[in-house]
């Protein structure tokens, strides 16, 4: 009889572990092959399972796609519903309402547009966050949106205006220019502009701007849509996902991007080598801005002997197909 093999223990998912950059790929060919000692001997015992392939242009990208589809979550490009998933997750209930993430954040001006910097480096602190979103209310109100705070760099927001408005991950806008990516729904243009000038004055402002902060001068949607009503979550163990490489993309730091990947092949990469060695069944996920690449142990006897394509290939060689 075939031998059934054990549930997956783990699910690794890598955003960013190919980018677009035109410094990327000279960045990793000049690490040596010892970099990437673990990822390949993980991937000589793995077999693909899954490509994912899309578009540097999409609005969800890669390692989005792959966790709502380990979550059994609707995979409408720019639809899919974070905001909504967060609730539940955290024990509230969404029910059929349509719910999108709002991020307050800082987009830097300059001659000819506007970048979104990274809000996690705003150091904006819950009660000044609070403020903020008691100040704009109001004016989210006129659209039938309610605000919910839920960390000083994210919110909540229920209204039906996001039950099919697309919206473009925080991870595709981050360090570029904000135009390409934004809602053309002239609700949303509108809103921008109310909080670009309601926020100029404002007092959480002002007290940055003595700090020499950066001010919190606008905000960004994503993870828009509704659940259904026939959602049910994936019973298998929930992915997780590795930022190490994404905050050097953002930065276009490429020797600090370099060392994130060393660090995580001593790392993550030695740890599920061990838990594929031991017997465990692991899960790999390579996600670029355009493609992924899913990969699962392989429980056959015959895999010392007999690697798949993937596993011969140089490590870099396999990213570059991201």
């Amino acid at each position: 009889m075939p031998v059934t093999p054990p549930p997956i223990c783990h699910h690794l998912v890598l955003p960013f572990a190919a980018c677009s950059a035109a410094d990327w790929l000279p960045a990793m060919k000049a690490l040596p092959p010892a970099a990437f000692r673990n990822f390949n001997q993980l991937l000589q015992g793995m077999k693909p399972i899954h490509t994912d392939n899309g578009d540097e242009r999409s609005l969800s990208p890669p390692h989005e796609r792959v966790l709502a589809r380990a979550l059994n979550l609707p995979m409408t490009d720019g639809l899919i519903p974070w905001a909504a998933w967060q609730l539940l997750k955290n024990g509230g209930t969404p029910g059929e309402g349509a719910w999108a993430l709002i991020t307050p954040c800082h987009w830097a001006m300059g001659r000819d547009h506007a970048t979104l910097t990274d809000p996690a480096a705003l150091g904006l602190q819950e009660q000044d966050s609070r403020a903020l979103l008691v100040a704009m209310q109001p004016y989210f109100a006129t659209e039938g949106i309610t605000l919910h705070y839920a960390e000083p760099t994210r919110w909540l927001a229920e209204g039906e205006l996001f039950r099919m408005l697309p919206s473009a991950s925080l991870d595709r806008v981050l360090g570029r220019n904000v135009e390409p990516w934004m809602p053309a729904t002239r609700q949303i243009r509108l809103l921008q502009n109310e909080m670009q000038m309601l926020l100029y004055t404002h007092a959480v402002n002002d007290a940055r701007a003595a700090r020499k902060q950066a001010g919190i001068n606008s905000f960004w949607i994503s993870g828009t849509g509704a659940l259904p009503d026939t959602f049910l979550p994936q019973s298998q163990p929930e992915a997780t996902l590795a930022q190490d490489l994404a905050q050097a993309v953002f930065y276009d730091d490429w020797p600090l991007y370099t060392q994130a990947w060393s660090a995580l092949d001593a790392g993550e990469g030695a740890r599920l080598l061990a838990l594929q060695q031991g017997g465990d069944t692991v899960r790999l996920s390579l996600c670029g801005e355009r493609n992924a690449l899913s990969f699962e142990s392989t429980h056959t006897g015959l895999w010392a002997k007999v690697r798949n394509l993937f596993g011969h290939q140089p490590f870099v060689g396999v990213l570059e197909q991201l």
